[in-house]
């Protein structure tokens, strides 16, 4: 197997719903198991995601779980997935799910480099750095 560096989100309580919206947003085969599954099925928190693997038709791989029942989690500011490529279709269309919902901090509009890009937070708390790379002349 060839090495690979994928994102790997964490939520709190809501990785099913989160998941299946990264599913909606990208399309792909979307593999989940709870806690119960591969512990104490009637344990507290054995309904939520212990792991959960989304990989796409582009190529992408998105993994996630829930925090397990009595750990904290904390939701930071020093990480962002991003996405980028020249398809301005694919990537506009994964733009508008994204955002829909959560909060702009950056338009999608032409930077000073060319490209065209912005960032967002969607409903589940997760940021995002979209650009679509643009023809150089």
């Amino acid at each position: 197997m060839v090495s690979r560096l994928n994102p790997y989100l964490s939520f709190s309580g809501d990785a099913r719903q989160a998941m299946e919206f990264y599913r909606d947003v990208f399309g792909g085969d979307l593999t989940v198991s709870t806690y119960g599954e591969f512990g104490e099925p009637d344990a507290p928190g054995a309904d939520r995601i212990m792991h959960a693997m989304l990989a796409t038709p582009s190529g992408y791989t998105l993994m996630g779980a829930d925090a397990p029942v009595g750990l904290d989690h904390t939701v930071g500011n020093a990480f962002a997935v991003s996405v980028s490529g020249d398809d301005e279709s694919e990537l506009r269309g994964y733009w508008e799910k994204l955002s829909a919902g959560g909060t702009v901090s950056l338009p999608l509009e032409e930077q000073m480099w060319g490209d065209v890009f912005g960032m967002c937070t969607d409903r589940f708390g997760v940021p995002w750095m979209v650009d679509i790379a643009q023809p150089r002349s």
